[in-house]
């Protein structure tokens, strides 16, 4: 089994930044796609950006060109890098992996959530 935690969320005023983390730890034998969704209060989960194995990148189109999507594959860490955010950026953020155990078996994974609030 493996877990994601998130990290980075928080309260920012419109036009700034905030940078979210995602951490996978335990039985990691390789990491493939990785994403970050959005949800908001009353919305269905969206999603946000996505990375593949190689790092080819897609985005939301409402976030295209604000957000930057990477990955650190030396520390099992996708990151999340969101600039010039607006108040209807505010929801809770989840990462994804769809992780490679050692025992070869393939799964998505998710992280518990971020809130991110955007308001002057």
């Amino acid at each position: 089994q493996a877990q994601l935690v998130e990290s980075g969320g928080g309260l920012v005023q419109p036009g700034g930044s905030l940078r979210l983390s995602c951490a996978a730890s335990g039985s990691i034998f390789a990491i493939y796609a990785a994403g970050w969704y959005r949800q908001a209060p009353g919305k269905q989960r969206e999603l946000v950006a996505a990375i593949t194995s190689d790092s080819s990148t897609q985005y939301a189109d409402s976030v295209k060109g604000r957000f930057t999507i990477s990955r650190d594959n030396a520390k099992n860490t996708v990151y999340l890098q969101m600039n010039s955010l607006k108040p209807e950026d505010t929801a809770v953020y989840y990462c994804y992996s769809k992780i490679q155990n050692w025992n070869m078996t393939t799964s998505d994974y998710w992280g518990q959530g971020t809130q991110v609030t955007v308001s002057s």
